[in-house]
């Protein structure tokens, strides 16, 4: 295993546990939560979600637990960095505040010989779709990690939770074709 993802995984321990300690509720999110169900590892980042009204308490929490807390332009998430590893603490998802439906949604998983709350397939996906547009529609990145869930994923749900989204709509489109979906 590289060393980046040795630096990821203490990370999300070290976040989790904290989270799990001193609040806010919370659930890890994105591609580690795809990963947790069979999809490849990431190597970019970390991303955990809490609600909109925690957001402040859950920056406070990572930051005693020794994380860099850096608030960046977008008033969507912030960012807690470990050296050169960043969590993403989202509290909005596609423009959506998250609510605590959301967050409670998650299951608990073991992850890491640590029980979390982990969003389940069929969100991440849904959320991730959603997030296709112009600038950002990379469905290479998105493939590995659509074919190893794709049986815990509830496609009806996806499709009408995405029917708005031309570039998720185009995504639906070649897994079908390529017999992910269907």
């Amino acid at each position: 295993m590289p060393a980046r993802n040795d630096e990821l995984r203490d990370a999300l321990k070290r976040a989790a546990s904290a989270l799990k300690a001193q609040g806010p509720e919370f659930a890890l999110a994105g591609s580690y939560a795809l990963w947790v169900h069979g999809g490849p590892e990431p190597v970019h980042d970390v991303d955990f979600v809490v609600t909109e009204e925690d957001a402040d308490a859950a920056a406070k929490t990572l930051e005693e637990a020794g994380f860099q807390i850096d608030r960046p332009p977008e008033d969507w998430l912030f960012k807690a960095c470990a050296g050169s590893v960043v969590v993403d603490v989202l509290h909005r998802l596609n423009g959506v505040p998250v609510d605590p439906a959301t967050v409670r949604s998650a299951d608990v998983v073991e992850v890491l010989a640590i029980e979390m709350p982990v969003l389940p397939p069929t969100h991440v996906v849904t959320e991730k779709l959603s997030s296709l547009q112009e600038h950002h529609c990379d469905f290479a990145a998105l493939l590995p990690a659509v074919r190893a869930v794709r049986e815990q994923v509830n496609w009806t749900q996806v499709r009408a939770d995405t029917a708005d989204n031309d570039f998720a709509a185009a995504f639906l489109f070649l897994t079908d074709r390529l017999g992910i979906t269907t």
